[in-house]
């Protein structure tokens, strides 16, 4: 049963059985415990059942430098086994954050940068060689920080993203040139605004399923250097999306939710508005209202996901990718599957 005490799904309200349905499940799919493979971006590609993904940084062997790795997984038929294979891309520094774009001929990833190569976004096609392209890596002239995270509009093509400072207090990013902001980048008119500031580490950050709302997830409880403090910000921000003058604007920003474990990292609404997010326990579920309904507890917590279809959860947890089964109709809001 899911509320038995060794499951690992925990409701705090009713609500959650309709999320999780009669018998979820929570099954390991690949562990590399040679480096932590699994970390971010979490993109579902539905028509060749992959994922791509980016581990976290660790020590490359042959360099001695810090590296992250991009992933492609491939899903076996029966959803009980994943390969993985190494997507080599020098173009993309330090990958975070990424996104279908394009039709899914592309991921749209965010490039962290390194002391020499842009922060930025980046489009690498899904198909080998992995042909990459620049989207783009400043503001004005001014270099971003780190992107960390991104997601794209679907009515407008407009790509929103994040941009911490973390790649500086990490030691692979120069000195900050802008705010830790949110922007939004008009791909078609090549125009790019800053939209939301106030954050101490703006990270990830979704759209509800009608795009009228804007979640952005503030990690400032944890900094670059690893430390922590209880009284720094982990919490998630709710911002109204309307349009003057014919442009896209944020207003009436609201705290939405706290994580009472660690940070809310990656996140992501279902079709019905639920809004889910990788914490320092694993996956948190709030209601569109902000009620926490539950929790998909995972060892060692969930830097990021994704859905994939029919209410499949692929969980990231650094050296596991984790497969949840949650109700069938549950259906993520990016994709709509």
């Amino acid at each position: 049963m899911p509320d038995s005490p060794t499951s690992p799904f925990k409701a705090y309200e009713a609500a959650f059985s309709a999320i999780i349905g009669p018998a979820p499940t929570l099954d390991c799919l690949l562990k590399v415990d040679e480096f932590p493979f699994a970390h971010e971006a979490g993109v579902f590609v539905a028509a060749t059942d992959e994922l791509f993904i980016t581990s976290n940084q660790y020590c490359d062997p042959v360099s001695d430098k810090k590296k992250v790795q991009i992933s492609r997984v491939v899903l076996s038929s029966d959803r009980t086994t994943a390969q993985r294979h190494d997507v080599d891309c020098d173009a993309i520094q330090m990958g975070n954050g990424g996104v279908n774009y394009r039709d899914d001929k592309e991921v749209l990833f965010c490039a962290q940068g390194s002391m020499t190569q842009p922060s930025g976004l980046f489009a690498m096609e899904t198909c080998h060689p992995y042909k990459t392209r620049q989207v783009i890596a400043g503001f004005h002239g001014r270099p971003f920080n780190s992107v960390n995270d991104v997601v794209v509009q679907r009515e407008s093509g407009c790509i929103w993203f994040t941009d911490p400072s973390y790649g500086y207090e990490q030691g692979y990013r120069p000195r900050p040139r802008l705010p830790s902001q949110v922007y939004c980048y008009a791909p078609d008119t090549d125009t790019i605004r800053a939209v939301a500031d106030g954050f101490g580490h703006p990270n990830g950050l979704c759209f509800a399923p009608d795009e009228t709302m804007l979640y952005v997830t503030d990690t400032d409880w944890i900094h670059g250097d690893g430390t922590t403090d209880d009284s720094r910000v982990s919490s998630i921000y709710a911002f109204d999306v309307v349009h003057y003058a014919g442009e896209p604007f944020l207003t009436n920003r609201r705290l939405f939710a706290m994580a009472d474990t660690g940070i809310p990292d990656g996140i992501k609404c279902d079709m019905q508005g639920n809004v889910y997010s990788g914490c320092g326990d694993g996956i948190n579920v709030w209601s569109p209202g902000g009620v926490l309904l539950g929790k998909i507890l995972v060892d060692g917590g969930a830097a990021n996901f994704c859905f994939g279809r029919d209410g499949e959860l692929f969980v990231l947890n650094e050296t596991r990718l984790w497969r949840a089964q949650l109700g069938s109709r549950v259906r993520g809001a990016l994709l709509g599957i």
